[in-house]
């Protein structure tokens, strides 16, 4: 009896929230709430409303000890947890966010700043029903907020991270009969949070994963970028990186079933990038799609997705135009007259975007609005029970772009068309009449040390000899895989680090890889690594490290960005790779062995294959 006066009571208290609620106008549901440092920007999204501008009422407050600013958006709820940022850098030292009061419904936002910042520089701008705080004068914003949804680029000037602390709910099971009536009705009850010291990507926080019969759905808070996928072999998989973003530890380097032949795997790559690995044998099916306001996002095999289930409401495109930044770059912007979900897929000579919830668009307006740009060719097709295909042919090695408007309601897709190739200068190379000419890509393979040059020492084993042994299978695979190779040294002879790369350069090659054994004055350290130090060899790093990481049985330790003077001073891109360490006696034992340096060998060629297949 007395549970069920209780639960009696919940009811009626809920009953009568619902009615004072109805009756006290439209509320706007804020979704989401993303901090952009790199443009000084707090977007709150908010689903659609026919109520008037939650603009008109919002009036800045500053107080003092500390220095601080808030203001209020009236007639308004948050739907996720009340959000904490400490920033450890820049004029912002802290943004809160929460839910000031219920009966009226208020959200309050409240920074804290220190003297370097001015508070009357706030800007607020709407787009839609997404609210846009602007911290700086002259920052983006003015017309259009763009989340930067994919990109062909695995490295960017814009990845960079920050020191954040932030406050997350604690998960409690609800035994008590309150929780589960709180829990049923969703209610506003006062959450238990704790605080997170993080190295924070500014993008985006990842902290959910969950797997579905075709693909896999991930749910975080901030902004999703994807980067164009690379596929790799034995077995078949398909890999895709999320550039700044931190995953959460709790869903970090678990095996997730999607069904019975696929699964996926999801860990923390670098400090500011993270990976996810779906191994199926129907990799060129997997695509990207985004929700319309780039809070999640979904990994699918968009031939068995049933596109339904991704929408529930229409749209259609309603202008389109175009953005000229460069000579080599240029945008095309649809906007549409409601929020869209859209998916990706690229090709090395295309981008497709199937469009799952448009259905009607203005061909004669699109093509005369395209005509003679970098879109001359694109076109778009209706695709019955699905939507719009958006097809935009590109240059074999231009770089594409997407952009999502903050509303959900525009994208945008820029093309960076290649620069014509910079032939390198060189100074006194060495003559070398036997030179081929072919088209087959061209490839240094170079055996770490040499002759007199022992390299590291373990147990009696020189780094030397392991690093000829795993070289020469590393060619004779390349070889069978119909590539150019050449070998700085094919014996045990010593050459000298300038004349590595002399030979290189007069060979011209496409890439330059250098292979060494690794040494710790620690014998416990085992692992393996590959280094990189031009920015435009971080690709063929991430490539062949990806393929070579996961194929040999030893610890992972990444990518480094490092000095030798090998990858230093050749002018293709070029890597070196440590494949374990001779100072281990276990893992010594493995190096020497014929099955380490088989695997080591065949995951390296892969990596190379995978890395020409995808960049060249």
């Amino acid at each position: 009896m007395k549970k069920l006066l209780i639960l009696l009571s919940f009811l009626f208290i809920y009953l009568l929230t619902f009615v004072q609620n109805a009756f006290a106008g439209e509320l706007y549901k804020f979704s989401s709430a993303n901090f952009d440092t790199s443009n000084s920007l707090i977007v709150l999204s908010a689903q659609d409303t026919q109520g008037s501008s939650v603009l008109s009422n919002i009036k800045l407050v500053k107080m003092d000890n500390p220095k601080r600013v808030y203001f209020d958006l009236d007639s308004s709820i948050i739907t996720f947890p009340k959000q904490d940022w400490v920033f450890n850098s820049g004029c912002i030292k802290e943004v809160k966010i929460n839910q000031f009061s219920t009966n009226p419904d208020v959200v309050r936002v409240v920074l804290y700043y220190d003297n370097g910042f001015n508070p009357n520089d706030i800007e607020f701008t709407r787009v839609k029903n997404n609210i846009i705080i602007k911290l700086k004068k002259g920052t983006i914003g003015d017309n259009e907020y763009f989340h930067n949804t994919y990109r062909d680029e695995h490295s960017s000037a814009s990845d960079f991270y920050e020191y954040l602390t932030i406050t997350t709910p604690v998960t409690q099971s609800q035994d008590s009969l309150v929780g589960q009536i709180q829990e049923a009705f969703n209610t506003q009850a006062e959450q238990i949070m704790e605080r997170k010291e993080l190295k924070l990507n500014t993008k985006y926080y990842l902290n959910n994963i969950t797997p579905k019969q075709n693909g896999i759905l991930l749910n975080g808070f901030g902004s999703v970028t994807i980067e164009k996928p690379m596929i790799l072999y034995n077995p078949t998989r398909i890999v895709y990186d999320l550039p700044n973003t931190l995953v959460d530890m709790k869903i970090r380097n678990k095996e997730y079933r999607i069904n019975e032949t696929e699964t996926v795997k999801i860990g923390q790559f670098s400090v500011n990038k993270a990976r996810i690995v779906i191994t199926t044998d129907a990799v060129s099916d997997y695509i990207p799609i985004y929700s319309s306001d780039n809070q999640s996002l979904i990994i699918a095999n968009y031939k068995k997705t049933n596109n339904s289930t991704l929408y529930n409401h229409s749209s259609n495109a309603i202008s389109y135009s175009k953005e000229k930044k460069d000579s080599l770059t240029e945008s095309m912007i649809i906007k549409f007259d409601s929020s869209i979900v859209h998916g990706l897929d690229r090709y090395n000579d295309k981008v497709i975007l199937y469009l799952y919830n448009v259905s009607k668009y203005s061909d004669e307006n699109f093509k005369n609005t395209y005509k003679n740009t970098f879109f001359n060719d694109s076109y778009i097709e209706l695709m019955p029970k699905i939507g719009l295909k958006l097809v935009i042919p590109t240059q074999q090695d231009a770089i594409a772009s997407t952009y999502l408007g903050a509303d959900g309601r525009s994208i945008k897709i820029t093309v960076k068309q290649a620069k014509e190739p910079s032939k390198p200068i060189m100074l006194n190379p060495p003559i070398n009449n036997n030179k081929i000419s072919s088209d087959k890509k061209k490839v240094v393979i170079d055996a770490g040390h040499g002759g007199s040059d022992a390299g590291a020492i373990g147990g009696g084993i020189y780094e030397k000899d392991i690093t000829l042994d795993v070289s020469k299978r590393v060619e004779e695979i390349l070889k069978k895989k119909g590539y150019q190779v050449l070998m700085t040294r094919d014996d045990d002879t010593y050459v000298s680090l300038q004349d590595r790369v002399a030979i290189s350069e007069n060979f011209a090659p496409d890439i330059f890889v250098s292979i060494h054994v690794n040494s710790s004055v620690r014998p416990e350290i085992t692992g393996v690594e590959t280094h990189y130090y031009h920015q435009e060899s971080m690709s063929l790093a991430q490539t062949v490290h990806s393929s070579f990481a996961s194929s040999v049985q030893s610890p992972n330790r990444g990518l480094f960005k490092s000095k030798f003077y090998v990858i230093n001073h050749t002018t293709c891109p070029a890597i070196l790779v440590e494949i374990g360490f001779i100072s281990n006696s276990g893992e010594r034992e493995q190096l020497i062995g014929s099955k380490r340096k088989q695997a080591t060998a065949k995951s390296i060629a892969e990596g190379i294959d995978n890395y020409f297949k995808q960049y060249k």
